[in-house]
């Protein structure tokens, strides 16, 4: 068979869903490769991650006998099956984004059900161990980690020594809960060639709990990646007020860790979360101008 392939979001990050759609594909002999529109296929695989206020649909109908849609940004339903599911990816048909880097999840799902966030909806309100990292690794210098929540894994003390083991520079690139950092996670974490670290701090009413595990994990880590002791995600624009988006950040500015704003229904956004947003996530205009206010001042 012919196989063509769509990633509708684009290809500034890997679609590992489409990874290992084209491996078990050309384990079956079919020829796969990138849907050109004019051009016939028996199946078209159609994939989506974010909704339309983000990553715009198609233009055009693929010419194939069967098209079939899957991903997040067209619904919470669709799974790939099993057989699929847990197939090395086809790294070859992202040769620049995965030169030398592997990608998975050793977790699904997360127990915190944040009105904000589908995983728990899609993946279910447990984390829960899916894969060995022999599933989507082999050697590869780098790992990205696209795990939801891992330390919310009754395995995670196992699944984070396998990174350890692998010698590989591991890139946690969803936020680690900070609320579930103890000594003992903190310690084999800090055995890892870390790359990044990202933690989360998304509501004010966890202010206590979050501070806690940062405070932790600042009194014994061993890494920092780029002078800091990792950065925190900032969740803006959803159920805080301006104030506390900018305490939020002062104050992870003056623990060393590195906050990152992420703006909630951005397009909606007011100016002033948008300016906040620029400021801090420029690191340059962060590290030289130490007061949002003077920032302001300046763009008038």
């Amino acid at each position: 068979m012919k196989i063509g392939l769509i990633d509708v979001d684009g290809h500034n990050f890997p679609n590992l869903a489409l990874m290992k759609i084209s491996a078990y594909h050309k384990a079956k002999g079919d020829t796969v490769e990138w849907c050109i529109p004019l051009c016939q296929y028996d199946i078209v695989y159609q994939s989506k991650v974010f909704d339309d206020t983000y990553s715009n649909d198609i233009d055009y109908i693929p010419q194939a006998k069967k098209i079939i849609k899957g991903g997040t940004g067209y619904g919470l339903e669709n799974r790939l099956p099993s057989e699929i599911e847990h197939i090395y990816p086809d790294y070859s048909i992202y040769p620049k984004l995965t030169e030398n880097t592997a990608y998975g999840y050793l977790t699904r799902g997360c127990p915190r059900n944040c009105s904000f966030c589908i995983v728990s909806q899609k993946e279910g309100r447990k984390s829960y161990k899916v894969a060995d990292l022999t599933e989507f690794w082999d050697g590869q210098k780098f790992i990205k980690l696209l795990d939801p929540n891992i330390l919310a894994c009754k395995d995670h003390i196992d699944l984070l020594q396998q990174l350890a083991d692998s010698k590989a520079y591991v890139d946690f690139t969803q936020g680690l809960d900070a609320r579930l950092l103890t000594p003992n996670n903190i310690a084999i974490i800090n055995k890892l060639k870390l790359k990044e670290i990202h933690f989360a701090w998304d509501f004010m009413k966890q202010e206590k709990t979050v501070l806690q595990g940062l405070e932790l994990y600042k009194s014994m880590a061993k890494h920092k990646p780029h002078g800091y002791f990792g950065a925190v995600y900032v969740l803006t624009h959803f159920d805080t007020t301006f104030e506390e988006d900018l305490y939020r950040v002062n104050t992870l500015k003056e623990l060393n860790y590195d906050p990152y704003v992420m703006i909630y229904d951005k397009p909606n956004a007011p100016r002033q979360s948008r300016m906040l947003q620029r400021w801090c996530n420029n690191k340059i205009i962060f590290g030289k101008i130490k007061n949002f206010k003077d920032y302001n001042t300046k763009l008038g």
